[in-house]
């Protein structure tokens, strides 16, 4: 693609410089805009390779500036519905999202991965399959390192592991996963998306590209998943997994072997005794990831090494410590309620849980029904305290107290916990307006814990 354009960067955050950088490195033209006024410039300019030729425009854009700008690149926290987005669409210009510029500027096959809940750990799980397959590999998106980072070293030989949100699938034009998969889809960020029905619809944009000659593998034991195979935007192969149900095609359990079937024949890859991940969770993870490796060409045997192997990832129900006889888990990437449940069901002790944080709009009474006798107590902080006790009310549960910081959170758990329990950090809620992001959260929650001994 020729990138002798000018691009309006939207956002002046980590995505923002990310984008900056690759196209300044294809020689295009640059204008950030940020919607505060108090952003520090110097700051911004530091961090790129070339500060030369680089506008920067607060608070408002003028029609003066939007008739030079080519296309519209949209940091993931901006909405496709804001009056900035509105703006730009009017004056016809093309907005894509940091997955579609790296897309575009990049090379190699990609693997993309969405749904609510499991990206994360499917993601690393098949990054570290392409991983054992070939060095030329990458493992990029919102697993940490972004994906116009990494798009400039890829070429046609590279493997690409994509951890995509709905909001990064709000503005593709041309995005085209080898296999694209979606792990469920639960309630989440209807705060942006205001219905289930326009999530699910954004997450589906995955496959909007995708012809007959790729694949899309979904969740057969989630029904929102599974009826997505019937949408028109869907013509890439259907590839279903299942922990439950038998499947004539796809990965699903025979007996407690976990099994490939591939036109009729039945490709034993592992019993699920030697995984090492626990819960019913992690059990669709470890088949959406053999789904997708498998479906992207990777051998079974070095899709088997790789699963005997795999420990997870930080900050989802990982152990922290165990002190005076309590064990403290940490399951910060627990942001929403579905993730959280999970979490809840992991434990095989009375727990103090801790949760909480910024409102998404979504209920909590799924959640707080899935304590089932195992939660002792509830401690509560965040702009969701009340609502989530609130909820607790309703169902019977009482035993909460309300705290300012995660820091008393974990003094109160540490002073009330009995030797045998479990402390769960699994907030249930995103850690915006309290902390950067969830691993900063998990990293404090971490660093709290020690130094209780």
């Amino acid at each position: 693609m020729d990138f002798s354009k000018k691009f309006l960067i939207a956002g002046t955050g980590k995505s923002g410089i990310c984008a900056a950088r690759l196209l300044q490195k294809k020689g295009a033209e640059i204008i950030f805009y940020d919607g505060k006024t108090d952003i520090d410039v110097e700051a911004v300019l530091s961090q790129l390779d070339d500060r030369e030729n680089v506008g920067i425009v607060l608070g408002t854009v003028n029609d003066e500036i939007l008739s030079t700008v080519d296309v519209m690149i949209i940091s993931p926290g901006i909405s496709i519905e804001s009056e900035l987005a509105k703006q730009v669409s009017e004056k016809n210009i093309p907005i894509w999202s940091e997955i579609e510029l790296a897309y575009r500027a990049g090379a190699g096959k990609v693997a993309a991965i969405t749904g609510t809940n499991g990206k994360t750990t499917t993601t690393s799980l098949v990054g570290e399959m392409f991983k054992k397959h070939t060095s030329n590999s990458f493992v990029v998106g919102n697993i940490g390192l972004p994906y116009t980072d990494a798009s400039l070293d890829t070429n046609d030989d590279s493997f690409i592991a994509l951890e995509v949100s709905s909001f990064q699938l709000e503005a593709v034009e041309e995005f085209c996963p080898k296999v694209s998969a979606v792990l469920n889809v639960t309630p989440d960020h209807l705060d942006r998306h205001h219905t289930m029905e326009n999530y699910a619809s954004v997450k589906l944009d995955i496959c909007c590209n995708q012809t007959e000659n790729d694949y899309i593998v979904l969740n057969y034991d989630d029904p929102i998943t599974r009826e997505m195979a019937k949408d028109a935007r869907v013509k890439a192969k259907v590839i279903y997994f299942s922990g439950v149900d038998s499947l004539e095609e796809g990965v699903c359990l025979e007996g407690e072997n976990i099994v490939v079937i591939d036109k009729g024949e039945k490709i034993p890859v592992i019993n699920r005794s030697e995984l090492i991940l626990l819960g019913q969770h992690n059990l669709e993870n470890y088949m959406a990831g053999i789904a997708i490796a498998y479906y992207m060409g990777i051998p079974v045997s070095e899709i088997t090494d790789v699963l005997k192997t795999f420990k997870g990832v930080e900050h989802r129900i990982e152990f922290v410590e165990e002190i005076d006889g309590v064990a403290y888990y940490n399951d910060s990437k627990g942001t929403n309620p579905d993730a959280a449940i999970k979490g809840i069901q992991a434990m095989n002790r009375k727990t103090l849980l801790i949760g909480g944080g910024y409102d998404k709009g979504v209920p909590f009474d799924e959640w707080i029904k899935a304590f089932d006798g195992k939660v002792k107590k509830l401690v509560l902080l965040g702009q969701t305290a009340q609502l989530i006790a609130d909820t607790a009310e309703k169902y019977g549960f009482k035993d909460y107290v309300f705290v300012d910081s995660l820091e008393e959170a974990v003094k109160v758990c540490a002073n009330e916990a009995e030797p045998g329990e479990a402390v769960l950090l699994s907030p249930a809620c995103a850690s915006w307006g309290m902390f950067k992001n969830y691993e900063q959260r998990g990293d404090q929650f971490k660093e709290l814990v020690r130094n209780l001994k």
